[in-house]
């Protein structure tokens, strides 16, 4: 059956990964302005502080791996009482050395090695609300792993080096979000997909997006009476269930629209519509412009990286 989690994150495109290592000593705390892009790091010795804006204060120890698919405001300190730097990453150059914080001299107290990445899917905003705003995973030696082939692969000028990357962190991020509790997600995909019969209606609609589904047939489906699967499911998920239905036919249309030469009926047919006139009005009102209107918007940055290859 169809896995929405990896539809979800192969939609995101997560790409262009810029890391870093980050020690501190002492007396230091650096509070970090909203970022926006998603962010991770892996304590590698030791132990600090974060507090993540929204979320609960955690200590960080040796082993631990945190991911923020949208990276608000955050602090991390050591333990001892420090007035924070303030650090605006939109504004910082990047590092190329490791940054260290507090006392500049002697061994760090904690060395971590983070960096962030970019979701170039221009539907990240429908989609990253989906996933928890922070994960914090303790003792998994495979993210551990990953973030350490992500770190030598950026180091690195070797032959396919960003495609290698884009790959690493699509894989971390799956690894991330499956390993993270799921009794303890927030409202969101994470919940549903921990919900044996909410989970079975999400890999329904994502396996068959084109079939013309109601609530009652996904209820049946199931299993559970129209109203209870209603309820059940946007309790879990965070909206009703026609509501993520559309926003994912949506966000499936616009990909096809972006990388696919297909004519505007095949596209309607692929993601549920009947006609390309009904699909139309539907693709307008949600994005705001008719589809074939998206699509040659969308291509032209494709056309002009493809004419600029082939003159060179």
């Amino acid at each position: 059956m169809t896995d929405p989690l990896a539809q979800i994150v192969a939609l995101l495109r997560p790409r262009s990964v810029f890391s870093k290592g980050i020690s501190g000593a002492g007396r230091w705390a650096v509070r970090y302005a909203a970022f926006g892009q998603p962010g991770f790091c892996v304590v590698m010795t030791g132990r600090c502080r974060l507090a993540v804006d929204g979320e609960e204060p955690v200590t960080l120890e040796c082993g631990d791996f945190v991911l923020l698919p949208a990276t608000p405001a955050f602090t991390m300190s050591g333990f001892e009482p420090a007035t924070p730097v303030r650090v605006d990453p939109k504004t910082m150059p990047a590092p190329e050395e490791e940054v260290r914080h507090g006392r500049a001299e002697g061994p760090p107290d904690v060395r971590l090695f983070g960096g962030y990445f970019v979701f170039e899917s221009p539907d990240a905003a429908l989609l990253v609300p989906l996933l928890p705003g922070m994960i914090h995973v303790r003792g998994i030696e495979r993210l551990a792993l990953l973030v350490r082939l992500v770190s030598e692969e950026a180091a690195s000028d070797n032959p396919g080096r960003d495609l290698v990357l884009g790959r690493l962190v699509e894989i971390m991020l799956i690894e991330a979000l499956r390993t993270a509790r799921p009794d303890g997600a927030p409202v969101g995909l994470l919940r549903g997909l921990a919900d044996m019969r909410i989970s079975t209606a999400l890999k329904l609609m994502h396996g068959d997006v084109g079939r013309s589904w109601t609530v009652a047939g996904l209820a049946a489906a199931i299993g559970m009476s129209r109203s209870a699967f209603f309820d059940r499911f946007s309790r879990a998920v965070g909206q009703p269930p026609m509501e993520y239905l559309l926003a994912w036919r949506m966000a499936v249309a616009k990909d096809l629209l972006r990388s696919q030469d297909l004519a505007l009926d095949e596209v309607a047919r692929r993601v549920g519509y009947g006609s390309a006139s009904t699909f139309s009005i539907a693709f307008s009102r949600h994005v705001g412009q008719p589809p074939g209107r998206y699509a040659r918007k969308a291509r032209r940055p494709r056309d002009r990286r493809h004419a600029a290859f082939a003159g060179a």
